[in-house]
């Protein structure tokens, strides 16, 4: 027995030599001293490494044994250490400034960069180099940071020293403002399928947060003839190698040099045209294999980015199998600046264990992202252990510091002190600005009420009028994101006498949503709308054109509504209604202007007060299905979100009116079907939305003017322009009761 204890006792301990593991640090400077940032360092034959942090600071966790240390940055000469490793170890690294040398330049006769040589070899073998790899799997590491570096004393009225010490910043208003750091397994097929897990998520200043990070966000192709920069950019970005690049870029030959037996071309990259949405900097190319070594590529105001100033990417390149090379490292850095602030920071991504022959089944990438609730439980140890880019002292300052203000942030003492400061009433916003918002974050509610401003109106059916609301929200289910709300809303028109009131609201039923509405008001004849509140009462007050034609409604309704199923997402509901047409009240105006005055409220004799239609009742169901061909979707802690599709989306509504349950008049079914899709990518001609619909009454027995089929017109001299709205066209002749198509 006691044998057979020290033979347990033996194994534990010999299993523990084999997986210790020892630590290679140090700090990369350069001759001068000065410390260089980002500098990749990797195991020689393998595609494990780690990069240095800003500060040129490292630390790489290796087996005991004897290896061969790259040190890689772009601009230093590649530097490499054999070593034997027994324990831990410091090792600090001077890289010498890379010479690039113009040896044997042959100009044609053309007087032509020989930069152009290289250039048209490169795109020759774009598509190759693409479409080499058919599929692989990665480990990816991401680290994102964003620094305000100035701000104003005061914004908006606030005192913004105040703002920035509850946010962690220094005295000075400058500081980090987001920092984050997560791992993830990313998985590719060609061409276009992608799957990531997360496995690991943490954000400073936040213990349930989820990062932001996504390693597809990194995925930037060079070999693609355009890359999509999204809110940054309307336009996509025409790559230096792209087919057509020539006709874009100038490129010079700066010179070359040799690395591991690789000859490497550096050619500077210059737009032909500033506008041009296209990059500047240099790109590094291997000769005869002609492929991208590596980028250091930046983007600025000329090329139409918004939010930042310019952005820079760097990007870096390894040989994983043979003569395949793959990322190793791409790191996105940014500056911008607005109203008084300047921000700045950058983002990271470093990848290792590539794996190009993982047997990957398509079936499973209809999940793009997975996330599950335990990816930010990890501790301190582990992220000591797993991060490949050491924290500096400001980023490990930032991690405690707000580590103690995120438990700060959700005591109920801390939560109700937020609101007793933020829930003071400002007059002038309640009067003129977005009204008046009161939070109880501790108990998850919040109360808006809308400001008087918008809640002033003038039409000539009731004259001046008052049309307030408030809502009430409270979160039920904070790991779904469910919540219950209602609106109540009051009007009362001044010139008319008449007084509505009216309940909206809506409950989480599982993974649906009901819908209930109840009361009166007064509303549009066109159920799409057709002019805002505010733009109908300037239009009538300064210009004498009413517009908008209203009728009176009571009514009770209620909708189930959610997702069926992967793509398709379902509705069905019920109104019982009564609907009164009115007539108009006011003539009033602030001016009075030559041949134009106000028309009817019945668009079709404008010059009459004639009733559009009797006071009837309405018992009406209603049934709406859309399907999204796409079936990928990302996995939160909270459920499910399905992305859109490179593919239209598909409609099909109906709605019957059926007479005599209540005393219902209406008898009509009308059946629609529609087709849209938004954001189709026309390449540098920008994006193209489309809407096309088509229906027809079944039935049309008996029906009023409210319940026929409306469309989207925009007369006023401004409007909010929809995929499927018409220009110049009227509000109310062309409704109609028959069939429609529009498009």
């Amino acid at each position: 027995m006691k044998l057979v204890t020290q033979l347990l006792i033996f194994l534990c301990f010999t299993s523990g030599l084999s997986a210790q593991t020892v630590t290679l640090s140090g700090k990369i400077t350069d001759q001068r001293g000065q410390p260089i940032p980002f500098v990749s360092i990797y195991q020689k034959n393998s595609t494990k490494g780690v990069t240095a942090n800003s500060e040129g600071q490292y630390h790489l966790n290796l087996a005991p044994g004897k290896y061969q240390i790259i040190y890689k940055a772009l601009g230093f000469k590649l530097a490499m250490r054999p070593l034997d490793l027994t324990g831990n170890q410091v090792l600090n690294i001077i890289l010498n400034t890379e010479t690039y040398e113009l040896q044997s330049v042959t100009v044609t006769s053309n007087g032509e960069d020989p930069a152009y040589r290289i250039i048209r070899n490169a795109i020759k073998n774009r598509k190759s180099h693409l479409s080499e790899v058919q599929a692989y799997t990665c480990e990816v590491y991401i680290k994102g940071i964003q620094k305000l570096l100035a701000a104003p004393k005061k914004f908006l009225g606030k005192d913004m020293d105040k703002v920035a010490r509850n946010a962690g910043l220094d005295s000075t208003r400058s500081g980090i403002i987001y920092l984050s750091e997560s791992e993830s397994k990313f998985s590719f097929i060609q061409p276009d399928k992608i799957h990531e897990e997360m496995i690991s998520s943490k954000v400073s200043g936040s213990n349930r947060a989820f990062s932001f990070n996504r390693a597809s966000d990194m995925k930037l192709n060079f070999y693609e003839n355009l890359s999509d920069w999204a809110d940054i950019s309307n336009r996509p970005m025409v790559s230096p190698i792209a087919d057509n690049a020539l006709f874009y870029y100038t490129y010079k030959l700066i010179g070359t040099t040799e690395e591991n037996g690789e000859t490497i071309n550096k050619i500077a990259v210059i737009p032909k045209r500033n506008a041009d949405p296209v990059f500047r900097g240099t790109i590094y190319i291997l000769e005869k294999s002609w492929r991208i070594h590596s980028t250091d590529l930046y983007l600025t105001k000329d090329a139409n980015i918004n939010f930042v100033d310019t952005l820079r990417i760097n990007q870096q390149f390894f040989p994983v199998d043979g003569k395949i090379w793959m990322p190793s490292s791409i790191r996105v850095d940014f500056t911008g600046g607005l109203l008084g602030f300047r921000f700045g920071g950058y983002f990271i991504a470093i990848y290792k264990n590539y794996d190009l022959n993982p047997g990957l089944d398509k079936k499973q990438f209809s999940e793009v992202l997975h996330i599950t609730r335990e990816v930010n439980k990890k501790d301190s140890a582990y992220w000591s252990q797993a991060r490949p880019i050491p924290l500096t002292e400001e980023e490990t300052s930032d991690y405690k510091k707000k580590e103690a203000l995120a438990i700060k942030r959700e005591s109920k003492l801390y939560l109700d002190s937020l609101d007793k400061v933020n829930n003071k009433l400002r007059p002038y916003s309640f009067v003129f600005g977005q009204g008046y918002a009161m939070r109880k974050r501790y108990k998850k509610e919040t109360y808006r009420f809308n400001s008087l401003k918008n809640s002033v109106f003038y039409n000539t059916v009731e004259g001046f009028g008052f049309n307030y609301s408030a809502t009430y929200t409270k979160q039920v289910d904070s790991m779904n994101n469910r919540r219950i709300s209602f609106t109540p809303k009051i009007r009362y028109g001044f010139s008319n006498e008449k007084f509505h009131a009216s309940l909206a609201g809506t409950v989480p039923v599982k993974k649906f949503t009901l819908s209930y509405t109840l009361g009166s008001d007064v509303l549009d004849m066109n159920n799409q709308g057709t002019i805002s509140q505010q733009g109908n009462s300037i239009n009538s007050l300064l210009f004498e054109k009413n517009y908008e034609k209203l009728y009176e409604k009571s009514f009770a309704g209620i909708t189930f509504s959610g997702r069926l199923t992967g793509g398709l997402v379902g509705s069905i509901g019920a109104e019982l209604s009564n609907r009164k047409w009115l007539p108009n009240s006011s003539d009033y105006s602030f001016r009075e202007i030559k041949n134009q005055s106000f028309t009817s409220n019945n668009p079709f004799p404008p010059g009459s007060d004639v009733p559009l239609f009797p006071e009837n009742q309405s018992f009406k169901v209603n049934a709406r299905i859309t399907y999204e061909f796409s079936k990928k979707y990302i996995t939160y802690p909270f459920g499910k979100s399905f992305l859109p599709s490179k593919y239209p989306r598909l409609g099909i509504s109906y709605v019957k009116g059926i007479s005599g349950i209540f005393g219902s008049d209406v008898d009509y079914d009308l059946v629609s079907a529609d087709i849209t899709k938004s954001n189709i990518s026309l390449g540098l001609y920008g994006k193209l939305n489309f809407y096309v619909a088509a229906g027809k009454y079944l039935n049309n027995n008996k029906l009023y003017y409210t319940d026929y089929k409306h469309f989207i017109g925009t007369q006023a001299r401004s409007y909010d322009p929809k995929v499927n709205s018409f220009i110049l066209l009227d509000y109310y002749l062309y409704s109609t009761d028959d069939k429609y198509l529009e498009a």
